[in-house]
């Protein structure tokens, strides 16, 4: 069961928040149970964390948000694709939910939103998941791959099953079959009249990657005041040494490290996962 919530982002964008709680916590109804918003990643969608939502809810009010150009959030054309709206958009949803201060857990660039928001309103913010996220800077050449990335996409897919199989074991870019890959693709397709296609517009996305990928993001890492956990998967993106520079960099940071999974930590080894994140959840309490 899942609880959609409306918000208003940036710019008056309407974003949609969804609670997966069983069963969904109102705002009202939620007591005095602490607050955590959930961010997905680039092309992601809040359902993505449905399972660590519902893990959550018990001791939480859990919820997920699919941010700009995502999920069942608008995808104006000619809205703002920056990282301010993004930061902008959280802040918003934080307010407007009631759920700060609150813990953000997020993944890829939403890991990067959420510490970014950490830096600015360190009010709102009591904690910090980032998973799998760089702080380096990852260049033009890394902007060109996903360009190039994209146009190779055989849209449309003609069944799920093709959307599965070709993230899942196709694609240029995975190493070894992985079908937890393959499903996590599956959940951001949409049938339309000539088959299946994402739920995103592809050139919203490059967009929104492009005001991220040539900066590095140290300095706001080292800005952030609350006790953050930094998460890898050991087949991830985020190298090692990097994670625990970043831990260094951190007033209050924390290392943990999920084996047997890659960038996709969360939905690659999903057990694990909480295993990694609650030791952290735990000392910070309640409240």
């Amino acid at each position: 069961m899942a609880r959609r919530i409306d918000v208003t982002g940036a710019g008056g964008v309407r974003l949609a928040a969804w609670e997966f709680g069983d069963p969904p916590k109102t705002a009202s109804g939620a007591g005095d149970l602490p607050g955590v918003l959930l961010l997905h990643g680039l092309m992601g969608r809040a359902s993505h964390w449905a399972p660590t939502a519902r893990w959550l809810s018990a001791r939480h009010r859990a919820v997920a948000l699919d941010q700009r150009g995502h999920g069942r959030s608008d995808k104006p054309p000619r809205a703002a694709y920056t990282r301010e709206a993004y930061v902008e958009d959280v802040e918003a949803a934080l307010e407007q939910l009631g759920l700060g201060p609150a813990v953000l857990i997020g993944h890829a660039m939403g890991a990067l939103t959420a510490w970014q928001l950490a830096a600015k309103r360190p009010d709102l913010v009591r904690g910090l998941i980032i998973c799998d996220m760089r702080a380096s800077a990852l260049g033009a050449a890394s902007q060109h791959t996903w360009t190039e990335w994209f146009r190779a996409w055989p849209v449309p897919f003609a069944t799920l099953a093709d959307v599965r199989k070709w993230f899942g074991e196709d694609d240029p870019w995975v190493e070894r079959p992985n079908p937890a890959r393959g499903e996590f693709y599956a959940e951001v397709m949409a049938e339309s009249p000539d088959g299946w296609r994402p739920v995103f517009e592809p050139e919203q996305m490059l967009r929104s990657r492009e005001t991220w990928v040539y900066d590095a993001h140290w300095e706001e890492l080292a800005q952030v005041r609350c006790p953050t956990l930094v998460v890898r998967g050991l087949d991830g993106e985020l190298g090692r040494a990097e994670a625990q520079e970043m831990v260094r960099v951190l007033p209050s940071g924390q290392y943990a490290e999920v084996a047997d999974a890659g960038h996709l930590v969360h939905y690659d080894q999903p057990e694990a996962w909480r295993t990694a994140i609650e030791p952290f959840l735990n000392a910070l309490g309640d409240a």
